[in-house]
């Protein structure tokens, strides 16, 4: 039997192009995606080594026995970076270290090399603390060397030796202090320029978000810098006494900054288990709404009209933003007991004796719901009593009049209302003109008679359109809310 062969389609031109293409875009992205950056970093990385091993050099070089001397200033400059360094905490995206100081000091009043020292000095015992990796080793080398090294060339260059006798006129002077200063500023940057490029290449961080991080610590860095550069001028115009003065009060200062910012670690993070903790606790309030809400679709609706009317008449009849706040959130919650209810009480085609005592019940329900809530006594107490009237027959005490607290007074004002011209109800709307009328009916009796007008008032003043497009979720402010019970109480 001969079997069909498959015939081999001939290739063209075109194939063979697009083909070519493909490969050559393939070798684009490697050599883009993988060669580029390991070549960027390598080469990052050589220079680093470079300028290492140059400023070591030329501290070698250019240093003279006068930049060591005295030899207690030395001595104790090395020991404030060492000290400062082992003592530093950090804050947020930076960190808090008294080294710096001493790396300033050691710019103004010793030179280049002493400089760098101390610069390295720090880096090491930081690095090793940290354990960090060989290239945040180079990294940190190099930006405590390079730095600190060219701010005392900078200083050197601009004020002369300070360490002769002969240019002493310069290092008295007020323009001393300003030429440290000025250095300073140029090992910031620098220092920035350093440390963002190896996190620009090793984290893929861009220079502008480095740069909003950074400003926010750029006070504190200017702070430092200032306070080196008094300590400059103390000790070229006063002596090492000053200085050893001015150390000891900079290193308390330092353990007390150290204190209160471990101690603000604490409060935030005590503040954040009290949020979460109010998060559950309110959330729970807001899932038992919604839950009701899918088995009765008005009452999320009904829920946020009552909170926004409720607001706005306790605005209206001059209560304070507490007493606003409290009928708002009151007007959000005030049905939040009929989560207890059956569907066929929910819902019913006809009321025993039994269940008009589970209804006549959900006001204590939902009290007793929202008042473990810290803080939300009052909405509690105005959620139990917003089913009373003022003629005394109402639920659950019997209350009369102002017996009834204000809160719940309003509340009833605006459910009753809410109620009658809903249109998401299972009965018929009454027209506004209509609800009017009813409430003016039943005021008096149900119904506080200086509230309903107040409300027929302020309706009539909105014209009807004030909590037509109440939404329950807007109205809820969930986030605002959670933070609000998460902060102590004062008393």
């Amino acid at each position: 039997m001969h079997l069909p062969t498959r015939q081999r389609r001939p290739r063209n031109h075109a194939d063979s192009e697009a083909g070519y293409r493909h490969i050559f875009d393939t070798l684009t992205r490697i050599t883009h995606h993988v060669l580029m950056p390991k070549l960027t970093r390598l080469f990052f990385w050589a220079t680093e080594v470079l300028l290492l091993i140059g400023v070591v050099g030329a501290s070698v070089w250019l240093s003279g026995p006068a930049e060591w001397s005295p030899a207690l200033l030395v001595g104790l400059l090395l020991a404030l970076a060492l000290l400062g360094q082992w003592l530093s905490v950090e804050v947020g995206e930076g960190e808090l270290s008294a080294s710096l100081v001493a790396i300033v000091l050691a710019m103004g009043l010793l030179g280049p090399a002493p400089a760098a020292a101390c610069g390295i000095a720090a880096m090491i015992l930081t690095s090793s603390r940290r354990r960090v990796r060989p290239t945040v080793w180079l990294n940190n080398l190099t930006a405590f060397a390079v730095v600190p090294f060219v701010g005392g060339l900078t200083v050197r260059a601009l004020a002369g030796d300070v360490h002769d006798p002969h240019n002493q006129h310069m290092t008295h002077s007020v323009i001393f202090g300003l030429i440290v200063f000025g250095a300073f500023i140029v090992v910031v940057g620098l220092n920035f320029v350093l440390v963002g490029l190896e996190f620009r290449i090793r984290e893929g961080h861009s220079l502008s978000r480095q740069t909003r991080e950074f400003l926010p610590l750029l006070s504190g860095e200017l702070a430092a810098g200032a306070l080196a550069t008094m300590c400059v001028v103390a000790y070229t115009n006063l002596g090492l006494p000053v200085l050893i003065g001015s150390v000891v009060v900079l290193l308390i200062f330092q353990q007390l900054t150290v204190a209160l910012l471990r101690s603000e670690d604490r409060a935030d993070q005590l503040e954040a288990r009290s949020i979460q903790l109010a998060s559950l606790q309110f959330g729970v309030l807001s899932t038992l709404m919604d839950a009701l809400a899918l088995r009765d679709r008005s009452t999320a609706r009904h829920a946020a009209g009552v909170a926004r009317y409720a607001k706005a008449l306790a605005t209206e009849v001059g209560c304070s933003e507490e007493e606003q706040d409290i009928v708002h959130t009151a007007g959000l919650l005030h049905d939040i007991g009929k989560f207890t209810w059956s569907d066929r009480v929910l819902h019913p085609e006809s009321l025993t004796d039994e269940d008009m005592a589970i209804i006549h019940r959900h006001p204590q329900d939902g009290a007793t719901l929202v008042g473990k809530l810290d803080g939300y006594g009052p909405v509690a107490d105005a959620i139990l009593y917003h089913h009373e009237r003022v003629d005394g027959g109402g639920y659950p005490a019997g209350l009369i009049g102002s017996e009834i607290p204000l809160a719940s007074r309003i509340v009833a004002v605006c459910s009753t209302y809410d109620r009658m011209t809903a249109h998401d109800s299972y009965r018929s709307p009454m027209t506004h003109e209509d609800a009017i009328g009813e409430l003016r009916r039943i005021a008096g009796g149900q119904l506080d008679a200086e509230l309903v007008e107040s409300f027929i008032t302020l309706v009539e003043r909105e014209s009807l359109m004030l909590a037509e497009n109440a939404d329950f979720e807007t109205e809820l402010a969930f986030e605002q809310r959670v933070r609000k019970i998460a902060q102590p109480s004062h008393s």
